[in-house]
């Protein structure tokens, strides 16, 4: 069953520094390759890619920038898994209940533009506000397939740490939209609702803040931040390889919509892999 996915890849602007970064990451998992394959036992699955991926320079930004995406997850048939797109955890399932714990990175944001070889996001826009750290956080989640066609899940995102940016919950309804050998569809709607010191950090402008940056001063609430809409397609060229697109939108809500760093409420999103399974 699909999983919301939060995305918290390491970003990269398609630059020459960045490229090389990039064939530096797939040389690594080559070298990788041999051993998680030795290791595997029958059931297990290791996929390595690459793409793009299309995401606005920090939420609420009118800008996009394209980022070169690199793939590297190996699962398990006991339920562990290693992903560059979610993180290291556990999951499992019983009956129509499904579980997962995981280990993954909320990317931080700068007041600049930032470096091709940069984990955060950023834009000149916001100078003056300071930067948010990166934090390292647990993804607790539980999902449940009411039929075969709807599936419902939440997910509690917590930071270790960094603890003073906050935590946020999502939840989302889940269809499987088609399904055949080759192909298939899955649309997705997610609601996400943060804490105070969530809000605050991402959306909010202190006294300080404002002084510094010509903002106006914006005090962030807890509540529901934003409404997602995904669509994923995978398309299976051969037993191993794969071509995976999304697409989304995602509009902005309450104290986050109002928030004087907010240039547009409602920001695409996409990204496009070519994987190979084994």
């Amino acid at each position: 069953m699909r999983n919301i996915e939060l995305r918290h890849k390491f970003p990269y602007s398609l630059s020459g520094r960045s490229l090389k970064q990039m064939l530096l990451g797939t040389a690594l998992a080559l070298l990788v390759t041999p051993i998680l394959a030795a290791e595997a036992k029958q059931g297990n699955e290791l996929t390595l890619g690459g793409g793009v991926d299309v995401a606005p320079r920090y939420s609420g930004s009118d800008e996009n920038r394209a980022m070169a995406a690199l793939v590297l997850d190996y699962s398990m048939v006991n339920g562990f898994f290693v992903s560059t797109t979610s993180g290291i955890g556990y999951g499992n399932s019983i009956g129509k209940l499904n579980y997962r714990a995981v280990l993954s990175y909320r990317a931080g944001r700068k007041d600049r533009d930032v470096d091709s070889d940069s984990t955060s996001y950023g834009s000149d826009y916001l100078r003056g506000l300071g930067d948010v750290k990166g934090s390292a956080i647990s993804v607790l989640g539980l999902g449940y397939e009411v039929t075969d066609w709807l599936n419902l899940q939440l997910l509690a995102e917590v930071p270790i740490s960094q603890r003073n940016n906050g935590a946020a919950l999502h939840f989302g309804i889940i269809s499987p939209l088609y399904t055949s050998s080759n192909n298939s569809v899955t649309l997705a709607l997610t609601g996400s609702w943060g804490t105070s010191k969530y809000m605050q950090t991402y959306y909010g402008v202190s006294a300080s803040q404002s002084a510094a940056s010509g903002f106006a001063r914006h005090d962030a609430e807890s509540g529901i931040y934003a409404y997602s809409l995904n669509i994923d397609w995978m398309h299976k060229l051969n037993r191993s390889w794969s071509v995976v697109a999304s697409a989304g939108v995602t509009q902005l809500a309450g104290d986050a919509r109002d928030s004087s760093i907010v240039q547009r409420e409602t920001s695409p999103a996409g990204s496009l892999n070519l994987t190979y399974s084994f």
